[in-house]
């Protein structure tokens, strides 16, 4: 597998405290199981060539003034659109970008129901989530993007996989221009105290189990967790999806198996907290990880932002000696392989200025796009060295080489690919994940039933 860079960048200093999930809140949960993001990122930034803001279009090269609608949400909370609008329309002095802001709570469904009614005249909106953009290409209120991507030369290998993933019946809808990847979070006094090598880029899940059990001290009062996993299913489940084989909608669930059977062994072990506990109590990984005695903590990089603002506020004094390394991998699979999720734009196929908005939507989602994107601290979908050297240079991000390699990845998958089933799958699998974790069931008869449950919902 060829490597491209593709990674994280991460929330700058400025702004790291309002930057938000999805555009929401920082630590909302993974469109996918409800455990999303904080911040996301965009895939390797393209050549200048394939990525300039003029299009050979009258309306992108013509001096006549051209207003772009934008459908997206939360404006006074979000710290990039602005600069995205003025880095744009200082190219293209003739264009006005007017933002629409349609809230974030039931965005998905309002904008659905804005774009499927007569006299909608929205140029460009924002996709929120996989769900989200599988409705609007069902509603074919969408435009495809596949002969404006071919004529302008857009590579779409840059985003390392993730447009492949939401291509529906042949067909591009979006374009990411946001994005975030699953890391390894650790704590390095505690590998320090414990005389232990720190947590390297290329480890597999066993050697990640042993490293785990490493540095666990079970003693009453004082105990060390050598993992920890939030109570999302993707903190598992889909450790397994990672050698490409596999994907969470594909209505078999046996490659779960040997990820349940590690957590709940460390769970036994007391290697990782219990799940019911986490649960009852309702302890934010945030939270679980600043107490300073979780070693190693899989999640994703939407964390960075509010770790660093945290520990600069002083409201973290047990985790300041922090880093990441690439997500633990299979045997056999490459190392950098990892989770994603994504935020796109797209342009509606009642869009009155359509060659104006592509050409906004190709800006925004490329390389010029991207290193606005990084400036006010948000990860781009698209990224190159220099957006990862800008990442890794911030104030508060860790020093060591390794914590910035650890941005570099070498393909990402979608926690939720586009599937118009996608919600009653979730429903499905977050079922069975809690009946599995609280050991109500066996892991053998929670996949039977994954795999019954899932097949049926996909057979409807």
């Amino acid at each position: 597998m060829k490597k491209r860079i593709l990674s994280s960048l991460l929330a700058m200093t400025m702004v790291v405290a309002s930057i938000t999930a999805c555009g929401a809140a920082a630590e909302q949960a993974p469109a996918a199981d409800t455990t999303q993001t904080e911040t996301q990122a965009q895939p390797e930034a393209a050549p200048a060539a394939d990525t300039q803001a003029a299009a050979e279009t009258p309306e992108a090269t013509s001096d006549e003034p051209v207003t772009l609608k934008w459908a997206l949400w939360d404006v006074s909370s979000t710290v990039y659109y602005q600069p995205l609008i003025d880095a744009y329309t200082a190219a293209h002095p003739n264009v006005t970008i007017e933002m629409v802001d349609l809230g974030s709570t039931d965005y998905s469904t309002v904008l659905g129901t804005q774009l499927s009614g007569a006299g909608s005249d929205f140029d460009v909106v924002t996709i929120k989530d996989v769900p989200g953009y599988v409705s609007l290409v069902n509603k074919g209120v969408l435009e495809p993007l596949n002969d404006r991507i071919a004529a302008d030369g857009v590579d779409l290998s840059l985003y390392n996989g993730v447009t492949d993933q939401v291509t529906i019946d042949g067909n591009l809808y979006e374009l990411p221009f946001r994005s975030d990847i699953w890391v390894l979070f650790y704590n390095k006094d505690i590998f320090d105290k414990a005389g232990v090598a720190y947590p390297t880029n290329d480890m597999t899940w066993e050697e990640y189990d042993k490293l785990a059990r490493s540095v666990t001290d079970t003693t009453p009062g004082a105990e060390v967790y050598g993992s920890h996993y939030h109570t999302w299913r993707s903190t598992i489940q889909l450790d397994g999806i990672l050698d490409g084989k596999h994907t969470i909608v594909d209505g078999e669930y046996d490659f779960t198996k040997p990820y349940y059977e590690m957590v709940l062994n460390q769970q036994k072990d007391g290697v990782c907290m219990d799940y019911a506990t986490l649960k009852t109590q309702g302890l934010h990984y945030s939270a679980a990880f600043a107490q300073g005695n979780v070693a190693t903590m899989n999640m994703g990089s939407w964390f960075i932002a509010t770790l660093i603002q945290k520990i600069k506020d002083g409201e973290y004094t047990d985790c300041t000696n922090w880093g990441i390394v690439k997500y633990p991998h299979a045997e056999g699979v490459e190392p950098g392989s990892t989770l994603s999720t994504i935020t796109a734009l797209a342009v509606p196929t009642s869009a009155p200025n359509k060659d104006a908005a592509w050409d906004f939507v190709k800006f925004v989602s490329g390389a010029e796009g991207a290193e606005v994107m990084a400036s006010t601290g948000n990860i781009p979908a698209m990224t190159n060295k220099t957006i990862v050297d800008i990442i890794a240079s911030m104030d508060g991000f860790p020093t060591d080489d390794a914590s910035k390699e650890a941005l570099i990845t070498s393909h990402t998958y979608l926690e939720m690919p586009a599937n118009d089933k996608s919600s009653e799958i979730e429903t499905v699998l977050n079922e069975q994940h809690d009946l599995i974790m609280n050991e109500e069931v066996s892991v053998d008869d929670a996949i039977a039933a994954m795999n019954e449950g899932v097949q049926a919902v996909l057979a409807q």
